[in-house]
C-alpha cells in the first residue's frame, strides 16, 4: 500500500500545481534544519508550560471498525480513541484535567472523495471531575447534534484497577460503551534517531541513516497515557445520512478569563499538524482553529487564504528541502489538508488500506499501525522506509516493544 500511496501522488502531481492552504501537515518526520520550540503543537514532545500541562496534549487518534479489531464484535460499531498526556511513567497515577473539555468532532460525508467541510454533525464531550479518594473521576459525556445536548455519566479506571471501568451511556437513543483512564501509549517511533537523520539532511550534522532494529530505540516503550475510549454505534452518527463514511478530529478547550471555552489543542491524522511549522505562533494558530478554516482556505476565501500563506511557505519549504519537488509538495499539501481522520467504514479499517482520488487515507487508523513508516516512506518519496521499529519490537532489545493488545473494548494494553 505504501507503493500505492505513492504511485498515486506520483498522478496527481500533474493535477495539483497550486494550493491556497491553512495550517500545517506532516510531523516531525519533516522537520528539517533548525531547533523548533514546542509550545501547543500536537505531539509526543510538547513538553509542559505555565498555561498548558501534558493532559492538555493530544498524542495521538485512533479510529476503527471493531470487527477489525475483533473478529466477535458487532459489525456496525467504531471504536474511537484520544490519547492524552505523553510521557506518563510507569506506575504513576495521572489525571485528566477537570478545567477542560475533551471533545470528538465527527461529520458524515456523501463518499470517500468528497470534500471537506469541517463542521461536526455530531460532538461527543468528556468533562472531568475532581478525583475521589478512590483516584476515579466521575465522567460527564455529552452528545451534541441538531443544537440539543443529551447527557450521560461515567467514571474513570483508577491507575491499580486492571479490571476497566466501562460504562454504558445511552444517548440519542443508541447505547455508547466509555473507557477513560491510563493505558500502555501504543505509539511507536526511533525519535532520537530521527533527529540525527534530521541534522544530517540539514547539513548541520554528519549524515546517517536510522538504526538497525536490534539496536533502534522506540522513545514510548514502558510510558502510558491517559485513554477516552468510546464505542460508537454507526447508527447515531449517520442520521438520517445513511452514510458509511465519517470525517473525525479530536480537539481540547479550556475557559478564558471570561468563562468562554477557547480551542487549545487539535489532532486528527497522525503526522499531522505536528512538528513541521517551526514558528510558535502558526503552531498556536493552527491549534486554535478547526478543519473549517483549512477548507476554507483551500477554497481561497478571505481572509483564511492570506492567514494561511506563511505557514503554507513554511510547510512546503520543509518538503522541498526534503527532495520533493514543487509539483509532489504541492500534491501532499493536497492530499493531507483539511486535516481530518476520514474513515470509510464500508472496507476493511487501516491507515495504509485505501486512498481517495486525492491520495489521501481513508480508513482510519489501527491501535498497530505504523503510521510513522508510511509516512516517511510517501514524503520521501521512497527515500526511507523505516525507522526500524515496531509495536512488538525486536527480539533481545529491550529498547522498544509494547505490551499485548486486550482483546476486549478498550483494547488499548494495560497501563505500565
Amino acid at each position: 500500500m505504501i507503493n500505492s500511496l505513492q504511485n498515486t501522488l506520483g498522478q496527481l502531481t500533474k493535477r495539483h500545481t497550486w494550493l491556497k492552504l491553512s495550517g500545517v501537515i506532516l510531523a516531525t518526520t519533516l522537520t528539517l534544519g533548525g531547533a523548533a520550540t514546542f509550545i501547543s503543537a500536537s505531539d509526543h514532545d510538547d513538553g509542559e508550560v505555565d498555561v498548558k500541562g501534558r493532559n492538555l496534549n493530544i498524542t495521538d487518534v485512533y479510529a476503527f471498525r471493531e470487527k477489525d479489531q475483533n473478529p466477535n464484535a458487532s459489525e456496525d460499531d467504531l471504536i474511537l480513541v484520544m490519547n492524552t498526556n505523553p510521557r506518563s511513567v510507569a506506575r504513576q497515577q495521572y489525571y485528566f484535567s477537570t478545567n477542560a473539555r475533551y471533545e470528538f468532532h465527527i461529520n458524515s460525508v456523501a463518499n470517500k472523495d468528497a470534500t471537506v467541510a469541517g463542521q461536526p454533525d455530531m460532538t461527543l464531550r468528556f468533562e472531568f471531575g475532581a478525583p475521589n479518594n478512590q483516584n476515579e473521576q466521575e465522567v460527564t459525556v455529552t452528545a451534541i447534534k441538531n443544537g440539543k445536548a443529551i447527557k450521560g455519566q461515567a467514571i474513570t479506571t483508577p491507575l491499580l484497577n486492571n479490571s476497566a471501568s466501562v460504562k454504558n451511556v445511552r444517548l440519542g437513543g443508541e447505547n455508547l460503551s466509555v473507557f477513560a483512564g491510563l493505558r500502555e501509549d501504543p505509539f511507536f517511533f526511533d525519535v532520537e534517531q530521527f533527529f540525527r537523520v534530521r541534522a544530517g539532511a540539514a547539513g548541520i550534522g554528519p549524515a546517517v541513516g536510522f538504526r538497525d532494529a536490534s539496536k533502534a530505540v522506540d522513545f514510548t516503550t514502558g510510558y502510558n497515557v491517559n485513554t477516552i475510549a468510546v464505542r460508537v454505534p454507526k447508527k447515531l452518527l449517520q442520521g438520517r445520512t445513511h452514510s458509511d463514511v465519517f470525517d473525525i478530529w479530536t480537539t481540547i478547550s479550556t475557559p478564558n478569563a471570561d468563562g468562554k471555552y477557547v480551542q487549545v489543542e487539535r489532532l486528527a491524522r497522525p503526522a499531522i499538524n505536528e512538528g513541521l511549522v517551526l514558528t510558535n505562533d502558526f503552531l498556536n494558530a493552527l491549534n486554535s482553529v478547526g478543519p473549517d478554516f483549512e477548507a476554507a482556505a483551500l477554497a481561497g476565501q478571505q481572509p483564511a487564504a492570506d492567514i494561511a500563506g506563511p505557514i503554507v511557505s513554511e510547510a512546503k519549504n520543509t518538503l522541498l528541502a526534503l527532495g520533493n519537488s514543487e509539483e509532489r509538495a504541492n500534491a501532499l499539501l493536497g492530499a493531507f489538508l483539511p486535516d481530518v481522520m476520514r474513515i470509510d467504514t464500508s472496507g476493511p479499517s487501516g491507515y495504509a488500506n485505501d486512498l481517495n482520488t486525492l491520495g489521501s487515507p481513508v480508513r482510519g487508523r489501527m491501535l498497530k499501525d505504523d503510521v510513522i513508516d508510511i509516512t516517511l516512506s510517501v514524503l520521501s518519496d521512497g527515500a526511507i522506509t523505516s525507522d526500524n521499529v515496531s509495536y512488538e519490537g525486536e527480539p533481545g532489545n529491550p529498547a522498544q516493544g509494547h505490551q499485548p493488545l486486550e482483546s476486549a473494548f478498550p483494547y488499548l494494553a494495560l497501563p505500565n
